[in-house]
């Protein structure tokens, strides 16, 4: 899954890195809509880090749910989400008129799993990604994802779409050029399949 995250509206201007952003202007920034943005709240963020928090474990249908449970696979999607608003994040800051960059969820590594299941312990989940490298074709993140014990952590690539590539080389020298950071924005993924299931 990938995609463009759409401008923001209304009560979701840009915020400042130390602002708190609710699920409304969380929404206006990522490609996922309706139950897929996962995400409610950012508590902070700057250049290198975000931290969010989302619903875990909840007694309404989950949309990454298998046979009414939420698999720890899911909290890869969860991360992907919180990349996916630091690249906006990032890039709004840079330029806020700039075209939202589109990026892809390219690769895992070293990707622990601390259960087999989000379960009724862990109703809030706090997701934290972490950019430590990075250019105008890749970026990578390490990320966890933690209620009341860790769930999740690792390390994630991503990369930016050839035709974004294209269009930011192509565009005038004056012109607003999205930093490498914002190759993050649009990045999706689907969990995987438990692999203790």
């Amino acid at each position: 899954m990938s995609g463009s995250a759409r401008p923001p509206e209304g009560d979701a201007s840009r915020p400042a890195g130390d602002a708190p952003l609710d699920h409304a202007a969380i929404a206006a920034r990522v490609p996922h809509a309706g139950r897929m943005c996962l995400l409610d709240t950012v508590i902070s963020w700057d250049e290198q880090h975000i931290e969010c928090t989302a619903v875990g474990h909840s007694p309404a249908p989950h949309p990454l749910a298998q046979d009414g449970r939420l698999p720890a696979t899911a909290a890869i999607e969860y991360a992907a989400q919180a990349m996916a608003l630091h690249g906006r994040l990032v890039q709004e800051q840079a330029a806020a008129d700039a075209a939202p960059a589109r990026g892809f969820l390219a690769g895992l590594r070293s990707v622990r799993l601390h259960r087999r299941w989000i379960g009724p312990e862990a109703p809030r989940l706090t997701v934290r990604v972490t950019r430590f490298a990075g250019d105008d074709v890749q970026v990578l993140y390490d990320f966890e994802v933690v209620a009341d014990a860790p769930i999740a952590a690792g390390r994630a690539v991503v990369v930016l779409d050839a035709s974004t590539r294209a269009a930011s080389r192509a565009a005038p020298a004056t012109a607003a050029r999205p930093g490498p950071r914002a190759a993050t924005a649009g990045v999706s993924s689907a969990p995987a399949t438990d692999p203790q299931r």
